[in-house]
């Protein structure tokens, strides 16, 4: 099934903009605790890799010869230190791969975060890599399951966002309101708005479109500078309100989405485009070229 519409562009990162699974873990510090067994529900945990199966080699994707373990971060590679020496290799190759490939090949970066957690099932850094790049390539119950395991391995918050809109792919857009109301204690602003984005597609899934503006509204108005985050909580909020029919204010913020937009993570410019036949390559420019569009009605209906 396609990814669900309004919390995030179509053209946009995953929830919290990482460029790559590993670098993204890394930054906020792994602090998993393996497991005796695998969680109800995901998929089973191969035995650890001890080194020299020809089977798993077999079912590996091939690694270039320059990416080599020292790449990884060193906070992800010291969560690689309980295992043997040549598996934890071979895990911090397939890692660095898969980020690399992250964002412009997903299906590849899913194969490379698959053989690590063959070697590594019980580290967090290694669930998250194949839950995100699963959650890229729509694989949505894979994507689902990982990210539950990395959640009870570590406790994050970062990764509700995705969990939230797998269930939403899923067809369970209120057991994404259930999970995001389960998220407790300080937050940055940076996953706050993302919880609300999910939040608002959520409202949107179910048909209610007044709330999902409700909620948006505030926090789009009130969102200075430039930014992703910015663009994309502008975004959302000019997709819902060109979905309940109110064209000219939908054109407006994405208008606004692509004034903030300076990382290009949203389709903004094409959606403008489409609404007003008018190309703006000018980010400086083109929110009050826009609004002068708007004026002068050349807004469709």
């Amino acid at each position: 099934s396609d990814r669900p519409r309004s919390d995030r562009p179509r053209t946009d990162r995953p929830s919290s903009d990482r460029s790559s699974a590993p670098r993204d873990r890394s930054a906020r510090g792994g602090s998993d605790r393996p497991r005796s067994s695998s969680p109800r529900g995901e998929a089973p945990l191969e035995p650890r890799f001890i080194g020299g199966s020809r089977r798993t080699e077999a079912r590996d994707p091939k690694l270039p010869d320059d990416v080599l373990p020292t790449d990884l971060d060193r906070g992800i590679r010291k969560e690689l230190d309980s295992l043997p020496m040549a598996a934890a290799e071979d895990v911090a190759r397939h890692l660095v791969m898969a980020g690399r490939v992250m964002d412009d090949d997903p299906q590849t970066a899913l194969l490379h975060a698959r053989a690590a957690r063959r070697r590594a099932g019980r580290v967090a850094a290694v669930r998250e890599a194949v839950g995100i790049a699963a959650y890229l390539c729509g694989e949505w119950t894979e994507a689902l399951s990982e990210l539950r395991a990395v959640r009870r391995m570590t406790g994050a918050n970062e990764v509700v966002p995705m969990l939230a809109d797998c269930e939403r792919a899923l067809g369970r857009p209120e057991r994404a309101l259930d999970l995001l109301a389960g998220v407790t204690g300080t937050i940055s602003n940076e996953l706050a708005i993302e919880l609300l984005l999910v939040q608002a597609g959520a409202r949107s899934d179910l048909g209610q479109d007044a709330a999902a503006l409700a909620l948006l509204r505030g926090p789009a108005e009130k969102a200075k500078g430039k930014g992703s985050h910015v663009a994309r909580l502008r975004y959302a909020y000019a997709d819902i309100l060109l979905d309940s029919g109110d064209t000219a204010g939908a054109a407006a913020w994405f208008a606004r989405a692509l004034d903030a937009d300076v990382d290009t993570v949203t389709d903004a410019a094409e959606r403008v485009e489409d609404l007003l036949g008018v190309v703006y390559e000018d980010l400086d420019e083109s929110e009050d070229e826009i609004d002068e569009s708007i004026e002068g009605g050349s807004t469709t209906e």
